[in-house]
């Protein structure tokens, strides 16, 4: 195992894909906000070779997925692009599809706010915008598991928590964005599917 690796990337990707790959086969290109390790970025790249993936990731960790993903053998996965969701101008755009994963609940609230801003400012009218991760439902955990996670956040980074799904759902409609599904995931997390209208 190395630091550029996550388990529960390689646990969820495939669970992901299954539900992309039927709703991404008319898109022709991907920002990931929040790449991290660059797992979900080579694999979905590799799974979706008709997709440009593009990953984006805070300047700080963007030599170590420069790392992660040089070694992808395939042209539509480019070098990645720094990208703080607290920038009033995003370098991307405009955008066909978004897609982050387990972010959300990492970021301050305020943050989660910038990021929402930030995707209507590059999200294309009847763009699509994917948010993966655990949530929140009627102000309840949905799992003994979610509640000592959300207790281990909160430890590591008082900012961190596991959003509200109505929260979530309150800053997307501000956004202009309509949710269109809400995919039950394993391990308790969730794959909200938002349009652009």
């Amino acid at each position: 195992m190395t630091v550029n690796f996550s388990q529960s990337c390689e646990k969820n990707k495939i669970f992901i894909l299954n539900v992309l790959k039927p709703l991404l086969k008319n898109r022709c290109h991907i920002v990931e906000i929040g790449s991290g390790t660059g797992q979900h970025a080579r694999y979905f790249a590799e799974q979706l070779a008709h997709i440009t993936w593009q990953s984006t990731e805070r300047t700080l960790w963007i030599s170590d997925l420069s790392e992660a993903i040089s070694a992808f053998n395939g042209a539509n996965l480019p070098a990645p692009l720094p990208l703080d969701v607290s920038e009033k101008e995003w370098p991307i755009g405009p955008c066909e599809v978004i897609f982050t994963a387990n972010t959300l609940h990492i970021m301050s609230w305020n943050n989660v706010q910038q990021f929402f801003t930030g995707v209507a400012n590059v999200l294309q009218v009847e763009g699509d915008l994917f948010i993966y991760g655990p949530f929140n439902y009627r102000g309840e955990y949905t799992s003994n598991s979610n509640k000592d996670f959300d207790q281990f956040l909160k430890r590591k980074a008082p900012h961190s928590a596991i959003r509200h799904f109505e929260a979530i759902l309150a800053l997307a409609k501000l956004a202009g964005l309509q949710l269109v599904d809400d995919y039950a995931m394993p391990a308790n997390n969730r794959l909200l599917h938002f349009i652009r209208r």
